[in-house]
């Protein structure tokens, strides 16, 4: 019930500003997709020019990347991802959602071969911004984040965070965008044989930065940065960045290539602080 609950209200986080937005005037563009690290703004820009078709308030994307193994081992892996895209005059609202699940042959000391859940971890964000000037150079946001990893220190981790931000450089190429603003995380470290389960709240500076260029009429490169900084310094800190190209197949059809790092300053001792993904997957967008 409370991931449920979770998840209902990241959505109403993502609806609710259409009953806001509708008392302005100002319209923007649509992109194709909206991707994990797109939580800050899209790359288009405005289009001044007159008769064009109004772009839809809603758009989204899902991603799916599948892998399966027989033969001296069994595995399988599933990558998969929800976005879901709000814009409205001032207001821009960011719902993603994403799944990594992976089963393999696990052996055990007797010898007996068990097909088993050897990762699984799912993430789900949500960010609203709303834009301060007409230039869309400044903006304040609100910020949501919700992940659990059942092969990870903690059975789960959150934090929620509001501030300022400003897109720093345009051109017709690229643009870089970053935010920074206070909030409050929680991270709830499984128990071990040595230690209670342990519910670790924290004030944190949480910054962010999103660079994106077009290379080309088929490929874009994005790199997103993140710190989750706890103002104290004996609690944990959360770091990560996420590198992804995308390559269009067909208008509603791209091949996304995506390495993930991240890092947590406070672990148990027998996890490691630094975790990497790497994935392929396919993303259709509407």
């Amino acid at each position: 019930m409370p991931r449920l609950l979770i998840v209902i209200s990241f959505l109403y986080l993502s609806v609710s500003t259409y009953a806001q937005g509708s008392n302005f005037q100002k319209t923007n563009p649509d992109t194709s997709s909206a991707t994990a690290a797109d939580i800050l703004f899209s790359l288009e820009t405005p289009d001044t020019t007159t008769n064009i078709r109004t772009p839809p308030i809603f758009t989204g994307s899902i991603e799916l990347g599948f892998l399966y193994k027989t033969g001296n081992t069994n595995s399988g892996d599933v990558k998969t991802g929800l976005d879901f895209r709000f814009e409205k005059s001032a207001w821009l609202s960011l719902l993603n959602i994403d799944l990594l699940l992976k089963k393999a042959d696990v052996v055990y000391d007797d010898g007996d071969t068990h097909f088993e859940t050897t990762d699984h971890k799912w993430t789900v964000s949500s960010q609203t911004n709303y834009n301060l000037d007409n230039k869309e150079q400044n903006y304040v946001y609100g910020n949501i984040w919700y992940e659990e990893n059942e092969f990870s220190s903690f059975d789960y981790q959150s934090s929620i965070s509001t501030g300022w931000g400003r897109h720093w450089y345009r051109s017709n190429e690229a643009s870089l965008w970053g935010d920074i603003g206070p909030g409050y995380k929680r991270d709830l470290y499984k128990e071990t044989d040595t230690d209670e389960q342990l519910t670790a709240d924290t004030f944190i500076v949480q910054l962010q930065a999103l660079y994106i260029r077009k290379i080309g009429d088929h490929i874009e490169f994005k790199e997103y940065l993140s710190a989750k900084q706890a103002l104290d310094t004996d609690e944990n800190s959360i770091y990560k960045s996420e590198t992804i190209i995308t390559t269009k197949l067909i208008s509603t059809l791209q091949l996304k290539f995506t390495v993930t790092l991240g890092y947590n300053t406070k672990v148990d001792e027998e996890q490691k602080n630094f975790d990497t993904q790497t994935a392929a997957t396919l993303v259709y967008s509407f």
